[in-house]
């Protein structure tokens, strides 16, 4: 009943002011048929600037007396709900229709907002998630978008590791442990930040399951913990547990949580984990996953290989896979946290 379906239900309530500057606001005035009359925004250095051919207002009532909208479309970023939700309300008491994209926080729940357009004769919409879609097509949905996390800029001042991996069980969480457990025995603050929720071993500084969160959210998460634990820990290296894969055959649903954990922790350096002859997944390889991860953070670097050589053939060894990718390989069952924090503290020196 609230929800917008077309562009054309768009095209009814022209024209418009759009409230939000930024590539939400660019997108909805460059929706097919849309008139935009005026643009306001709150952050006042975009105030008095052109944006998509109009003047940015500083006053939303200016904007109300001077042109003739009918609708006002709020396109505001994730966390800025409380915004979103003050202006629908000056909106509606000035007699305008309101277009909002509240995501994490529907019409449905917001009676009041119902209430009050119908008081003064005008409509509410939203552009929602259209999870009515995917349950048509899936057979399931969630009941509300997921995608709640404020956006943050944050640049950390200790080094971060994140701990990769060719295929899910092939020693992430073990190689992550393992060299928190060494760092802090060379008197490093180390934290570690595991990323599944049977990350319950020391010394983890928290958990929790990335998987469980919107793949919009989870870049989120990660840069919100490795600032937590900056500012409680005093950490001056973080090391980052990694899930699935980013190559790994057979099963693509988690490689796109393995690449959103990896842009999250835009790492300085790289461990990446390899366990040969897996005997339920199906890894594509080191040289794959190696340049998977330097292509998406083409600023990090792999310094080291973890093997897990519990399905390992006779002529496998350490040796073998240091002479075949270039890196100092270890294993972390035959006490091999030790190197690989030896290549980690010798690239980040040199870098």
């Amino acid at each position: 009943m609230y929800s917008i379906s077309s562009v054309e239900d768009l095209q009814e309530l022209n024209p418009y002011i759009i409230i939000g500057c930024g590539g939400g606001g660019e997108k909805f005035s460059n929706l097919e048929g849309i008139e935009t009359v005026g643009f306001f925004d709150d952050n006042r250095e975009k105030q008095g600037k052109s944006f998509c051919g109009l003047e940015v207002a500083s006053n939303l009532s200016d904007l109300f007396e001077s042109t003739e909208a009918n609708t006002v479309a709020i396109m505001l970023p994730i966390g800025a709900e409380g915004a979103a939700l003050k202006y629908s309300v000056e909106a509606l008491a000035n007699g305008k229709n309101v277009v909002v994209s509240f995501r994490s926080l529907s019409l449905s729940e917001n009676e009041a907002l119902l209430k009050l357009a119908k008081q003064n004769n005008v409509f509410i919409k939203e552009i929602s998630p259209r999870l009515d879609v995917v349950r048509k097509i899936c057979g399931v949905a969630p009941e509300k978008c997921c995608e709640v996390l404020p956006k943050i800029s944050y640049e950390p001042k200790a080094s971060v590791i994140f701990i990769g991996g060719t295929s899910q069980e092939c020693g992430k969480r073990t190689t992550t442990k393992s060299l928190g457990i060494e760092a802090a025995k060379r008197g490093l603050k180390a934290s570690i930040i595991s990323t599944d929720e049977m990350g319950l071993e020391q010394p983890t500084a928290f958990n929790f399951r990335a998987g469980s969160l919107s793949a919009m959210d989870i870049p989120s998460a990660i840069l919100s913990s490795i600032k937590y634990v900056e500012e409680n820990e005093e950490a001056d290296i973080i090391f980052v547990e990694g899930q699935s894969s980013l190559t790994e055959d057979g099963n693509p649903h988690p490689r796109g949580l393995s690449a959103c954990i990896l842009i999250g922790a835009d790492p300085d350096a790289v461990i990446v984990g390899h366990r040969p002859n897996h005997p339920y997944r199906q890894p594509r390889g080191i040289d794959y996953e190696v340049k998977a991860i330097e292509a998406v953070v083409p600023t990090t670097k792999v310094v080291g290989l973890s093997i897990n050589l519990r399905n390992a053939d006779e002529d496998m060894t350490l040796e073998s896979f240091e002479e075949e990718y270039g890196l100092p390989a270890a294993d972390m069952y035959s006490s091999g946290a030790g190197k690989l924090l030896d290549a980690i503290l010798e690239y980040l020196d040199k870098n």
